[in-house]
């Protein structure tokens, strides 16, 4: 069985860690209304996804 021989100082175990960050999501403009929205996705403030509409949105909402 691997044991270590001698802990691992806070210094190294970090550093180890320092690429485990989370990466922010990319983000697009809605060419038709303008907000932002996921890449690839339809846009939830319009319901737009690639000129055309796909969810119809309500006017009175």
């Amino acid at each position: 069985m691997a044991v270590q021989k001698s802990k691992k100082s806070t210094s190294r175990r970090n550093m180890r860690r320092a690429h485990d960050a989370l990466k922010a999501t990319g983000t697009h403009e809605c060419p038709q209304c303008g907000e932002i929205k996921r890449p690839h996705h339809i846009c939830p403030s319009c319901g737009y996804y690639d000129g055309r509409e796909v969810v119809p949105q309500d006017d009175a909402a």
